[in-house]
């Protein structure tokens, strides 16, 4: 059987005399969408940061294209081909469009590839393409958000991982930027999304996690926890 692309197995984040993950175990598999859900403070965004290398891991084991990288910092994991799109977009607002996007391609020497991946997040996202000269922080809170998705596919990842993308948004704007994420899903790109729109989560995804204060409850495939009536009550309104 083929190993998943990335698997977390009783994974512990303490900081301080504080657990945030206790134990958590998932697996996401080579070309799916994997959603985690769960209320705030369950520790969603730390288990990405602990992906990412960001945050400080005590426990448990990471394995991503089968070789342990528990503890690698995060510019040999996003070497390794998972770059993490942070929640709150956080772009450089004094840079450009461009120069924005420029940084998501990092150190990578072959300039032809830079160009043709610039030419793929334009396709996505074609309002980055009409104001690439202008400055990031003058952008709608719809147009950070594509140029954060699309620094981070500059990176040429095997693996994004995606926080509360849709945070703040209007409705109009959080379809649109649910189509943008399917367009590179089809595009071949693995991602683990966490959101708090649990039930447009739960729609795009194939497989899902709910995580409650650090640990993993329920799995399974993300049609069947639309389906669950904890997680209906919980998470999707009833």
């Amino acid at each position: 059987m083929t190993p998943p692309l990335l698997s977390v197995e009783h994974l512990h984040v303490r900081y301080g005399a504080v657990e945030v993950l206790k134990g958590v175990t998932l697996q996401i598999r080579q070309g799916e969408i994997a959603a985690l859900i769960g209320a705030n403070g369950a520790g969603k965004t730390t288990t990405l940061m602990a992906i990412s290398g960001l945050a400080p891991v005590v426990g448990g084991r990471i394995r991503f294209l089968d070789e342990p990288v528990q503890g690698m910092p995060p510019e040999v994991m996003v070497a390794k081909g998972v770059t993490q799109v942070p929640e709150g977009r956080r772009i450089f607002p004094r840079m450009t469009v461009m120069e924005n996007l420029l940084l998501g391609a990092g150190s990578r020497k072959n300039r032809n590839d830079g160009a043709k991946d610039m030419e793929w997040v334009f396709g996505l996202f074609p309002r980055l393409r009409d104001r690439q000269r202008q400055l990031a922080g003058t952008l709608s809170g719809g147009e950070q958000q594509m140029l954060a998705l699309g620094r981070g596919l500059m990176a040429r990842p095997k693996l994004l991982l995606l926080d509360e993308p849709s945070l703040g948004l209007a409705p109009k704007l959080v379809t649109q930027l649910f189509e943008g994420i399917r367009q590179i899903h089809g595009h071949g790109v693995t991602i683990l999304l966490v959101e708090q729109n649990a039930y447009q989560a739960l729609q795009i995804a194939q497989t899902a996690y709910v995580l409650e204060t650090g640990s993993v409850v329920l799995e399974g495939p993300a049609a069947a926890l639309r389906e669950n009536p904890a997680v209906k009550q919980a998470y999707l309104g009833g």
